[in-house]
């Protein structure tokens, strides 16, 4: 079977490239062009049967969202964690990825992806250390083997889409020991990584390792997502060194996944403020050739714990308007707790809501077409068509009907003094 990749380079339309063509309002060749440059992914694991609703992700498309569930120390209710899904799902996020490092991460992962009808990723170094941990050891006690063969697990799941921190060299960990950081490392997989180098005094096993893992990727069709170890944690360490580090070797690990017919993205840029958040965008779409960014925010500032979903869409908002392609979506409960399921639905809302301000500005015709639809509905003071169009249509129908004074004079915000209702009533006049 071929790979999204190699079916578009021999011109070959397969049904999820159907579905995006038909979903986006683009053509099929637009669509084979996008994935033979690779300017955009479909993850689409061959595995995952339960995928019917494939996303296109990169450059002229619409901006993606993506929400993240999983278990923790803790906290290892599976039944919780598919409840979570389903919220992710009712509120239209486009993906989702199972962070899962408590309890019987198998078992966990198996549900959700039996459940799930959209993309879901991984992160398989959580899965390899939360083993070594269970087994009496330390979580960087584990094999390069034990690694690879957790990566090939998840693949024959059916995982869509994977992250995989491969920019965290012996270089980088060498100068990231002697930086000034405030924060050295905020990156689970990227610390667990590094903290196996230096252990082990050897090179990271995704780089060593990196052939037979597109020998994986390619088998089942996996797209990988150079994760970004190296992001920064505080808005003071944003585009320094250590980050542009990383992003110079993903760039060269782009090329060579493209020459094997892997499809791949690239994430970033973490906490950085706001007027270097267009930098960040160009610089690695310069470097990595146009590759679909995933991005974590990015998250404007670091004094506003319970509000950083808030802080997160001010940040995907712009970043997603110049150029950014994929929101990983960030909650309220971002750097507090696990997040509960009204964080969840915030989170995606919140996110989906950066997007859709994001394709106004890159022109989408559907986000314009919806706003055209909104002003109409709104001059027509048309209710029902304004729930329809919003972005959550069951909160805004339950808000305006549970502090309705009286229906027939509009919300409880203006009553009789609408003044769209006084336009009606007298700008028609002759």
């Amino acid at each position: 079977m071929k790979t999204q990749i190699e079916s578009a380079k021999n011109r070959i339309i397969t049904d999820f490239m159907r579905q995006c063509a038909e979903e986006e309002g683009v053509s099929i060749d637009q669509i084979h062009q996008s994935l033979t440059d690779g300017t955009a992914v479909i993850p689409a694991n061959i595995h995952h049967e339960t995928l019917t609703k494939p996303v296109i992700i990169g450059k002229n498309y619409r901006v993606k969202v993506n929400a993240n569930i999983g278990t923790s120390y803790g906290y290892s209710d599976k039944e919780n964690e598919l409840k979570k899904l389903d919220i992710c799902l009712q509120s239209k996020a486009d993906a989702v990825m199972d962070l899962s490092t408590w309890g019987n991460l198998d078992d966990i992962r198996a549900a959700i992806m039996q459940r799930s009808d959209i993309p879901v990723g991984s992160v398989p170094i959580y899965s390899t250390a939360v083993k070594a941990y269970a087994e009496g050891k330390k979580v960087i006690d584990f094999s390069e083997k034990d690694f690879i063969d957790m990566i090939r697990k998840q693949a024959e799941m059916g995982i869509d889409f994977m992250t995989l921190h491969a920019g965290v060299t012996s270089e980088v960990v060498r100068y990231l020991r002697k930086s000034s950081r405030y924060l050295k490392m905020v990156s689970r997989g990227g610390s667990i990584l590094a903290g196996w180098m230096i252990t082990n005094n050897r090179e990271n096993p995704l780089l060593t390792q990196f052939d037979e893992i597109l020998d994986i990727a390619r088998t089942y069709d996996v797209t990988l997502s150079l994760g970004d170890g190296l992001r920064p944690g505080s808005i003071l360490d944003g585009t320094d060194t250590l980050q542009i580090m990383e992003l110079l070797c993903l760039s060269e690990l782009v090329d060579r996944a493209r020459k094997a017919d892997v499809q791949v993205m690239v994430e970033g840029p973490g906490h950085i403020p706001i007027d270097k958040i267009t930098t960040n965008i160009q610089l690695e779409k310069s470097l990595c050739k146009e590759a679909p960014f995933f991005v974590l925010g990015p998250v404007v500032t670091d004094i506003a714990p319970g509000y950083d979903h808030i802080v997160a869409a001010i940040g995907g908002a712009l970043g997603a308007s110049t150029g950014a392609d994929f929101l990983c979506y960030v909650t309220p409960a971002e750097h507090l707790c696990l997040p509960d399921m009204q964080d969840v639905k915030e989170g995606v809302m919140a996110s989906r809501i950066a997007a859709h301000v994001a394709d106004l500005i890159r022109m989408n015709k559907r986000a314009w077409e919806q706003e055209r639809k909104m002003a109409l509905a709104r001059r027509d003071l048309n209710w029902k068509s304004q729930f329809q169009v919003s972005l959550d249509p069951i909160l805004a129908k339950k808000r305006y009907e549970d502090h309705a004074v009286n229906k027939t004079e509009g919300c409880s915000m203006c009553g009789p003094f609408c003044a769209l209702q006084i336009v009606q009533d007298y700008f028609t006049q002759s």
